[in-house]
C-alpha cells in the first residue's frame, strides 16, 4: 500500500480532512526546504506537494511564479529537488510527498530516469499539470509499475469524458482545481466546489482534494466540509518569502497548524470513497 492510500485510509477511519500544504522546492532558500517540510509535518500536514521549479508554469499565479524564478536563480533543478525528498526521508518516513510541476524538466531529466530516482529517493506521487490523461497512459502505468501514484488535475470545465478518463488511471488523489484561472487567482465558490465534487466522485474513485484560491482558515473549513482533502499553495509562499532564514519554517508551521486547528474543528461526515 502507498504512503497516500495509507495516509487517506487512515483519515478516514478518523473522519479528518487532508491537509496538503504546496511549496517550490529551493524557495525561499534553497537551504531551508527539507526544514521547512519537516515543520509542514510537525504542524499537521498529511500530505507535502513539492513543487518543481519551471521557467514557464502556466498554471501558476504570479505568486508561485516567482518562486519558481527564484528557486531557477539559485540553480535549483532535478537533482536538487529529489535531494531535498531524499533529506526529508532520512527523518521522516510516513508524510507523502508529491512532486508538483510540468513536462519539460521531467523529459529533459528523463522520464525511465526520472522515475527510478524519485522512487529512490523516497517520493510518493507525481502531478504534471500538463499530462492530459489521454495522453498520459503509459506514463501513469510506469509511475504504477514503480509504486508511484500519478496524480491529476480536474477542472470547472472537465467534461464527464474527461473525468471518467482520470478515474481509470489516477490512484493517490485527484487534484480538483476550484477556480477558472492560476493559482491564488479569483474568488472561491465553495457553493459551486459542492455542487460539482458528486459529480466528480461518480467518475472517480479515488479522494479528492480541492485547491487554487484557499487563502484562511475560513475558506478552508469551508473546502474542508464537502472535500476530501484542502490543498493551499499560494498563501503560504508568500508567507514564506517574507521571511528570513531562521524564520521560515516556524512561519510556515505557524499557518499550516492554524489550518490544521480550522479542519480539525469541523464535524466531517464520512465523504471518502
Amino acid at each position: 500500500m502507498s504512503r497516500v492510500k495509507a495516509t487517506f485510509d487512515a483519515l478516514k477511519r478518523d473522519k479528518r480532512t487532508a491537509l496538503i500544504p504546496y511549496i517550490c522546492a529551493g524557495d525561499p532558500f534553497p537551504e531551508s526546504t527539507t526544514d521547512v517540510m519537516h515543520a509542514l509535518a510537525a504542524a499537521g500536514a498529511d500530505v507535502i506537494e513539492l513543487g518543481v521549479p519551471f521557467s514557464d508554469p502556466m498554471a501558476d499565479g504570479p505568486v508561485i511564479q516567482k518562486a519558481s524564478e527564484r528557486a531557477l536563480a539559485k540553480g535549483i533543478g532535478m537533482p536538487q529537488v529529489l535531494s531535498y525528498v531524499q533529506a526529508f526521508r532520512v527523518k521522516n518516513t510516513s508524510t507523502p510527498v508529491v512532486l508538483m510541476g510540468y513536462a519539460n524538466p521531467i523529459e529533459r531529466y528523463g522520464i525511465e530516469r526520472f522515475i527510478a530516482d524519485a522512487k529512490a529517493a523516497g517520493v510518493d506521487g507525481v502531478l504534471v499539470v500538463d499530462y492530459p490523461p489521454e495522453e498520459a497512459v503509459t506514463f501513469a502505468e510506469q509511475l504504477k509499475a514503480a509504486a508511484l501514484d500519478p496524480i491529476f488535475l480536474l477542472a470547472p470545465t472537465s467534461t464527464d469524458a474527461r473525468m471518467a478518463g482520470v478515474g481509470r488511471i489516477a490512484s493517490g488523489y485527484v487534484y480538483y482545481v476550484s477556480l477558472k484561472g492560476v493559482t491564488g487567482a479569483g474568488h472561491l465558490d465553495t457553493d459551486a466546489v459542492a455542487q460539482v465534487l458528486p459529480r466528480i466522485r461518480k467518475h472517480v474513485s479515488v479522494p479528492v482534494g480541492v485547491g487554487f484560491g484557499i487563502r484562511d482558515a475560513a475558506t478552508a473549513q469551508a473546502i474542508g466540509r464537502v472535500a476530501d482533502a484542502v490543498v493551499i499553495g499560494s498563501r503560504l509562499v508568500q508567507i514564506m518569502e517574507t521571511q528570513k532564514r531562521d524564520t521560515v519554517a516556524p512561519a510556515a508551521a505557524a499557518f499550516i497548524a492554524e489550518i490544521r486547528a480550522a479542519l480539525d474543528s469541523l464535524q466531517k461526515k464520512d465523504t471518502l470513497a
